[in-house]
């Protein structure tokens, strides 16, 4: 009865707390934040400026004395301190002011996390005033957002690309059969653009700008009909401001590398696969989740790699939130007891 009224006055919550973004489902309310996980902080006193879209909209173009932060590195915890101001200030934004009790919390993390970085994503929520806190790992995460039937007896191969980590996943029953979780994803494709720029056109670019070429021009395959784009930045020899012509078959060659480790992660994964849930795959094939799999050509990249079907999910930016929000509902159906489609650590206040 005591949890029941619990969830009928909070508005218990899911978080995918990712490297480049943050997205936050409220129960009965669906995805109500989509912000980028930014800080600016000022950099003697470290009061904080602003978070979120405020906070990227920054990124390059404060004065000396504040700098903009990303307080995740690689999908962990990197400053403490500001990575509970974020949480605080983003389940403030969402939660019903009206509400007196302190809100549930379900959080997706990487599945390659040590237990000490488990435990400062857990304590940040509990600072930033969540009653409970639920820890899921982000494959788990997706593919129940991606609506896999993972409690069957049979593989469901997810891939997840974030901002800061790749989670490449074969799940049944239920469980993470093989996981493997790396350090390359859409940051480090940002950071490739950003290094071709400097060396052929010694041309210096800002994040956000390296992401826009990305996004607005970047493939793995050859274009039906190739792109090309003007681009802004300064010339380190001389430091002024200056515009060159780019195309899209060089930005593709400065993307094959972080791609090409992308592609090795999911053969090792294959590789440690039980035999009977391989031969599962022939049929099933590979499900991609996250920006990162927004990439031009990917999924036909990683099927002539493979041989096996790929698809994306059919909302890649929002499975790993939407998968927090159904594990919520489960939360809500066993009342106190843990579901059993998902290994997670659960903290009491």
């Amino acid at each position: 009865m005591m949890n029941f009224l619990f969830s009928l006055f909070s508005n218990d919550m899911g978080i995918d707390l990712g490297t480049a973004n943050t997205l936050v489902y409220v129960k009965g309310q669906g995805i109500v934040l989509r912000e980028p996980s930014v800080v600016a902080i000022d950099r003697e006193t470290r009061q904080v400026w602003a978070i979120g879209a405020e906070a990227k909209r920054m990124l390059g173009r404060t004065p000396a004395s504040i700098i903009s932060v990303r307080p995740l590195k690689n999908g962990v915890i990197a400053d403490f301190e500001i990575t509970q101001e974020m949480i605080k200030h983003f389940i403030r934004k969402v939660h019903n002011r009206r509400s007196l009790l302190h809100p549930r919390v379900v959080i997706g993390i990487p599945s390659g996390i040590t237990e000490v970085e488990r435990r400062a994503v857990q304590e940040s929520a509990e600072q930033a005033g969540a009653r409970e806190v639920y820890l899921i790992e982000e494959p788990m995460a997706a593919a129940i957002g991606a609506d896999l039937p993972i409690s069957e007896p049979h593989a469901n191969f997810i891939v997840d690309i974030g901002g800061g980590t790749t989670e490449s996943a074969i799940i049944s029953l239920g469980g993470l059969v093989v996981s493997k979780s790396m350090d390359t994803a859409g940051d480090e494709m940002d950071e490739a653009v950003l290094m071709h720029f400097r060396r052929k056109y010694n041309l210096l670019i800002g994040e956000t700008t390296a992401e826009e070429v990305k996004m607005e021009i970047g493939s793995v395959f050859p274009l039906k009909e190739e792109k090309t784009m003007e681009v802004r930045g300064r010339d380190q020899a001389t430091g002024l401001p200056k515009t060159v012509l780019i195309t899209s078959e060089e930005i593709r060659q400065a993307l094959m590398e972080p791609v090409q480790l992308i592609i090795d992660v999911i053969k090792n994964t294959l590789e440690e696969t039980p035999a009977e849930l391989a031969a599962d795959l022939v049929d099933r094939g590979i499900v991609l989740a996250g920006g990162g799999s927004l990439l031009r050509g990917l999924p036909d990249l990683i099927r002539q790699e493979t041989d096996l079907p790929v698809a994306r999910a059919a909302d890649p930016l929002s499975c790993v939130v939407i998968g927090t929000g159904k594990y919520l509902e489960e939360l809500d159906r066993l009342g106190t007891k843990r579901p059993d489609f998902v290994a997670s650590y659960r903290h009491r206040k």
